[in-house]
């Protein structure tokens, strides 16, 4: 089914032009029969002999299954499982789960930059009512915000047990880091006791995540071609918690309406970095034209 696709594809394309690698994992329907690796990095890369997430679980749901995005590494998958046996230890049905990977991994069709290699996960800030949701209910029903309108606070949404739930999750030897709305990690300097607190470094502000917090795994032993993200947190972290004066850049200058020019931008002399949405397959480690064809 692959190579009738990438016969397809190549038939459709302009002589001299390549396939976008989007289309070409977008289309991989199933994973590739190899030994599971991790290929590359995670917003450039693919998964070798990824498994999926199980559709739901004595304490999950795998949310929006048409995407077919519930594929990841062996360690993600028993991650996951974890946290969400530690979402009922908080008081939560369980967890709602949102994208991982596709089959094969590599660049997304859309939504993602990362989520690549089977090492990226999205949770629902949703406390599940039941888990025994259909698969139509799953794809309509839509996660809260936990973050005001202004995103400088959170909302009447975030609860102690998000933040239970949070502190539980980045306290996993297996977590390199979790993405959160930046008023989510505001939040959590204020209220985490002082006692032990170098967990929260793994906590890291970014925007677009006011639904969801994703978790992004260390690179497993044995996927010697996986490249983990550098700087580390914990290098990063140097015994602090990265709640320091420059977290409050996220909810001030950051928000404040860019700048106007005063001069016009001169016009760039080469072609603009390809990015997940544009990247070709020779952007990506040589391994995962394998993986792509592997049958």
């Amino acid at each position: 089914m692959i190579r009738v696709f990438l016969a397809a594809a190549l038939l459709a394309t302009p002589v001299g032009a390549e396939t976008l690698a989007r289309t070409l994992f977008g289309a991989a329907k199933v994973p590739s029969p190899q030994a599971t690796e991790a290929i590359g990095s995670y917003a450039k890369g693919c998964g070798a002999g990824l498994v999926a997430m199980p559709e739901s679980g004595p304490t999950w749901q795998a949310m929006r299954l048409s995407r077919n995005r519930f594929w990841g590494q062996p360690e993600m998958i028993a991650y996951l499982q974890d946290l969400s046996r530690v979402a009922q230890a908080v008081g939560w049905a369980g967890l709602y789960f949102g994208d991982i990977s596709q089959p094969r991994g590599g660049p997304m069709t859309g939504d993602h930059a990362s989520h690549q290699i089977g090492l990226d996960a999205d949770i629902w800030m949703l406390p599940p009512r039941r888990l025994n949701l259909s698969r139509a209910e799953r794809e309509e029903i839509s996660s809260i915000s936990v973050r005001t309108a202004d995103q400088r606070a959170v909302n009447e949404n975030f609860t102690p047990a998000h933040a239970a739930l949070l502190q539980a999750a980045a306290s996993d030897p297996r977590v390199d880091r979790i993405f959160v709305a930046a008023a989510v990690k505001l939040e959590m300097c204020k209220t985490a006791t002082r006692r032990d607190t170098a967990w929260l470094q793994k906590i890291r502000p970014i925007a677009g995540h006011n639904t969801h917090f994703h978790v992004r795994l260390r690179c497993p032993a044995g996927s010697a071609s996986c490249i983990t993200q550098s700087p580390t947190v914990a290098e990063l972290s140097n015994g602090g918690n990265g709640c320091d004066a420059s977290l409050d850049w996220w909810v001030t200058t950051y928000l404040e309406p860019p700048k106007k020019p005063t001069t016009p931008p001169p016009k760039p002399t080469t072609p603009p970095p390809r990015t997940a949405a544009t990247y070709l397959m020779s952007d990506l480690p040589a391994q995962c034209s394998a993986v792509l064809a592997a049958k």
